[in-house]
């Protein structure tokens, strides 16, 4: 029996699904965390007035106060039966890593202890050349270093019956270069408050301290293990590269907001459980539009703990799936013909004054400052969309990206109807002088009308990649797969030079002799000049957005590998460069690691293309034609005229033609693929593998294995079907 009807049986016979015991969320929320709260109770005074001035303030910590927090961070972690700690990391991999050392070591004189130094917990050195990195680190030069980011809470990872104590770091190599997600990140929120806290002190003098803030929509799917498992495409590339559209797929719109099936709620209860220990604010849940598709979502956080909770959350529900039989897919596109999955980033900004830059407030003043960030941001991703591409181009996200409700590559801005009237408003003032008075301010109504801005007062819009819901900006194109830090990143960064650049032209007007709240005013008109050609309100997949904008000037670049580019260019080296978030060297590493990486993926779906082709479908289609000679021989021994199997012959023909042009297309893609394989220059080798075997070929051989799939009898069929693998459970 195949491992497909293998595993339809087992789903029938098995009905039971892990308990899930209740608790209350506030009993185990931040259970395993290390949380200002429990510092108090194990640290002494220096301890924790040091750990507070890191987290709030970001001072270093000296090393000899580190030995106390260690001892502190060691007896909690021992308290609830922890023996080893490790250095949690996010590398380039796209993924985390860890690498667990115990608390045991001997004296001198052979006497066992448990320690946990502040040397150990600020500074471990795993090995920087066996992660990406770009050519800066050769095989011969493998030192590299993590330390300890403190503004990220210590926590407990639970394992089966395990407990390690991880420490949240930063990856850097011997040299000084970063090689992780994180450090570029925390650079890039520095950079955000700086230049931010400049521009709202023109309001509010009393700020101090400008934090980006994230909450992440985490979409994906789950179906059966061992569905899963007979699916050597969804094992190797996290996606199925064939299977034909069952009968029925979101057509009808049931699944959307449904009833959850009982074998995933008791999946998402556990991991939500699993989630709350770690202080992950897990809020919704709810089935996606696609079926066996879903979502969860968090509570708003500052963006460092939102991004670390996010990666702990990936690993976490593909562990817990497990344990329920069962298997999470985050691949942004596992099955063509419905909804691929994202990871929708809602992004903003907050003081410490308690106020959210971009929510409309109730006075003239709170509502200029409104239009200052709100205009300041939308410059930011006109005058840079073209980075902001690349921080989400990859090979998964290209399978999705300008299909089924997913955003397209053509890096947009939508703001609603109503804030469209404002910023038309203050735009067609072009040429006319403010009012030297305050009262400039209100015949735009501004201070009469904003504060009416109701969170559901802007419409969504589902095919804008960047899209003002209300109180945030959500940048819709993030694939669920990626890392939150790298557009993030991106983003804080490009906010933080646009402010920058603002700051410096309103006090230039200021310097003339203008009055600060019309030197804004005008500054923002320019701004909104400027970068309108990025506002779209309409339809992001019609060829007459397209066409529209190129005439706009606006990049449609559809490929990763050409996307990349913008990472290198001298716009981007300045940018980076000049904010402090990264150096040339590493924006040139990282460059070469996302071609590598696309390579890499392309590389191994064009090989399990390969193989499934020609050892799974290719002998299931021979076998039934076997089948069909067989039973037109015998039709014809019999004395039945040609008629009586013309249908038989048919569907024979049909194969055959399938088989024949898939053989041939395979046979081509490995040619293809070879001489991809003999490039020595990685970004022309990416490019080859997008234009050269992917392009010409993943489609093509699709088509013809699909067309095989209703042709043969399902019997002989050894993949589980679409409409097995979204629907039974």
């Amino acid at each position: 029996m195949s491992l497909r009807f293998n595993a339809l049986n087992n789903i029938a016979q098995s009905k039971e699904t892990p308990h899930v015991g209740a608790a209350k969320i506030t009993a185990l929320f931040g259970e395993n965390v290390f949380t200002l709260q429990k510092a108090r109770a194990f640290l002494s005074d220096e301890g924790y007035k040091s750990l507070i001035a890191s987290v709030k303030g970001g001072k270093r910590i000296d090393r000899t106060v580190a030995n106390q927090i260690a001892a502190g961070i060691r007896q909690w972690a021992e308290s609830k039966g922890v023996t080893h700690f490790s250095h949690w990391f996010q590398p380039l991999t796209g993924s985390t890593a860890e690498k667990h050392d115990s608390f045991f070591t001997l004296k001198g004189d052979g006497t066992p202890i448990e320690e946990f130094d502040g040397a150990a917990l600020i500074q471990q050195e795993p090995d920087a050349s066996s992660f990406p990195n770009g050519g800066i680190r050769a095989t011969f030069e493998a030192r590299g270093y993590t330390a300890w980011d403190p503004s990220s809470p210590a926590f407990i990872l639970e394992v089966g019956q395990g407990a390690t104590l991880c420490i949240p770091t930063i990856f850097v190599s011997y040299t000084g270069e970063t090689l992780d997600y994180k450090a570029p990140l925390l650079k890039s929120l520095e950079a955000l408050n700086k230049s931010a806290v400049e521009v709202a002190n023109y309001f509010d003098k009393n700020i101090t301290k400008v934090n980006a803030t994230l909450g992440w929509e985490q979409e994906y799917f789950v179906i059966d293990e061992a569905m899963f498992i007979a699916r050597p495409d969804l094992v190797l590339s996290g996606r199925t590269v064939f299977g034909h559209a069952p009968a029925k797929g979101q057509q009808l719109e049931d699944h959307y907001f449904g009833s959850i099936p009982e074998r995933v709620y008791a999946f998402m209860r556990d991991f939500e459980n699993e989630s709350y220990k770690l202080g992950i604010p897990l809020r919704t849940r709810h089935n996606e539009v696609a079926p066996a598709q879903f979502e969860c979502a968090p509570i708003f956080e500052e963006v460092s703990v939102a991004v670390d909770h996010n990666t702990l959350l990936m690993d976490i529900m593909d562990r817990v799936a497990r344990r329920h039989k069962l298997r999470v897919l985050l691949h942004e596109k596992p099955f063509a013909g419905i909804n691929g999955s994202g990871k929708h980033n809602n992004w903003s900004m907050s003081t410490d004054t308690g106020v959210n830059l971009l929510a409309p407030g109730k006075t003239p003043k709170t509502n200029l400052m409104f239009l200052t960030f709100f205009v300041n941001t939308i410059k930011a991703v006109f005058d840079y969309s073209d980075i902001l591409r690349a921080s989400i181009a990859s090979a998964g996200n290209d399978h999705r990206l300008g299909a089924n409700e997913a955003p397209p590559a053509i890096i947009s801005v939508f703001v609603g109807q109503y804030l469209s009237n404002v910023l038309k408003e203050v735009k067609e003032r072009v040429g006319e002088k403010f009012d030297e008075q305050d009262e400039a301010i209100l015949k735009l109504d501004l201070h009469r009308s904003i504060p009416e801005l109701l969170l559901d007062n802007t419409d969504r819009n589902r095919t804008s990649p960047f899209a003002f819901t209300g109180n945030k900006f959500e940048f819709r194109a993030v694939g669920s797969a990626a890392n939150c830090a790298n557009p993030m990143t991106v983003l804080n960064t490009i906010m933080a030079d646009t402010l920058k650049k603002f700051k410096k032209d309103v006090d230039a007007l200021i310097e003339k002799g203008e009055k600060k709240e019309i030197a804004i005013m005008h500054v923002i008109r320019e701004y909104i000049v400027a970068s309108e050609a990025v506002l779209f309100e309409g339809d992001g997949y019609s060829e007459a957005w397209e066409k529209e904008a190129e005439k706009r000037g606006l990049p449609n670049v559809k490929t990763s590998p050409l996307a990349f580019d913008a990472m290198v260019t001298e716009k981007s080296k300045t940018l980076f460069q000049e904010n402090n978030v990264l150096t040339h060297v590493e924006l040139e590493a990282r460059h070469e690691i996302e071609l590598e990486k696309y390579i890499k993926r392309v590389q191994i779906e064009a090989r399990i293309m390969g193989e499934l082709a020609t050892s799974h479908v290719l002998p299931a289609a021979i076998k039934y034609q076997n089948v069909l000679v067989n039973n037109i021989k015998g039709l014809k021994e019999v004395g039945l005229n040609e008629a009586s199997y013309a249908n038989q012959k048919q569907i024979l023909e049909k194969i055959a033609e399938h088989v024949n042009i898939l053989s041939d297309l395979v046979e081509k893609m490995i040619e293809a693929r070879k001489v991809c394989n003999a490039m020595d220059n990685t970004r022309t080798k990416a490019i080859a593998y997008e234009s050269q075997v992917k392009a010409p070929y993943f489609d093509a051989i699709r088509y013809r294995v699909d067309k095989l799939e209703l042709l043969i009898d399902d019997t002989y069929w050894p993949l589980p079907k679409y409409r097995e693998m979204l629907f039974i459970r």
